[in-house]
């Protein structure tokens, strides 16, 4: 039977993602439920949230090409985007799942577009661009750029929120839009293509998988850990605090 491999180097990278993660919405729930005055939108804290969602997004395109490649050795690529829509299709209704909670919860905060409806999205308009090799650090610099220039920029419509186009009065506690993000997962498209091609890495590194056990762990549990984290970061809260 053939086996996918797993890189340990990119579970370690997840793992770490899922540490700053818990660390940024720790602190943001003491800001938001506990009245701790912190300032997450600028400076290191606003850093470390933000590398956090770098390295989630960046590993959407890596491990995509790698998947790919596996496919493509077991099956003929027949049936392959049925696979991607299907997995992309079970995230975003995760991220649906989240839209309803918070809108129950947090009504003041509600998320319409966070990063589980984003990396659902990411998913399947990702397969779209597997194929390609260098070409995707163009089209993912332009994203980039794209929506760097819309997160200035004010619009009386609400309709394209999932792409940038940031309504007047809008206030969410997650939003990732595909500009700027998207162009994100195009660069890990190219990285994986480039240095992980055929499904094999490219490149020598050092095994120290027996010494990270417990951070490799967390970043091959990362989605239950995030959809666990926050009810129960929030039961602390109002359990020592509140």
């Amino acid at each position: 039977m053939f086996m996918k491999p797993r890189f340990y180097e990119l579970d370690l990278l997840r793992g770490i993602a899922i540490i700053l993660m818990i660390f940024y919405h720790a602190l943001y729930d003491l800001f938001y439920f506990a009245d701790f005055e912190l300032n997450l939108w600028s400076g290191v804290f606003w850093f470390i949230g933000r590398t956090s969602a770098f390295i989630f997004i960046f590993l959407v395109g890596v491990c995509m090409t790698i998947s790919y490649s596996h496919a493509k050795k077991k099956n003929s690529k027949n049936g392959l985007f049925r696979k991607y829509l299907i997995r992309g299709s079970k995230i975003f209704l995760l991220g649906f799942l989240i839209t309803a909670i918070t809108y129950l919860f947090l009504p003041g905060g509600t998320i319409y577009f966070g990063i589980l409806h984003f990396i659902g999205v990411s998913v399947v308009l990702g397969y779209l661009f597997l194929e390609f090799k260098r070409i995707n650090l163009v089209f993912g610099a332009v994203v980039v750029a794209i929506g760097y220039y819309l997160k200035n920029l004010i619009f009386g419509f609400s309709s394209l929120l999932f792409l940038g186009f940031t309504p007047e009065n809008f206030y969410t506690i997650d939003y990732f839009p595909l500009f700027p993000w998207f162009g994100v997962v195009l660069l890990g498209i190219f990285f994986g293509n480039t240095f992980y091609s055929g499904g094999e890495r490219r490149f020598l590194i050092t095994d120290y998988s027996s010494k990270l056990k417990a951070l490799l762990f967390v970043g091959k549990n990362s989605l239950l850990i995030y959809l666990l984290h926050q009810p129960i970061l929030i039961g602390l809260i109002y359990f020592l605090i509140v």
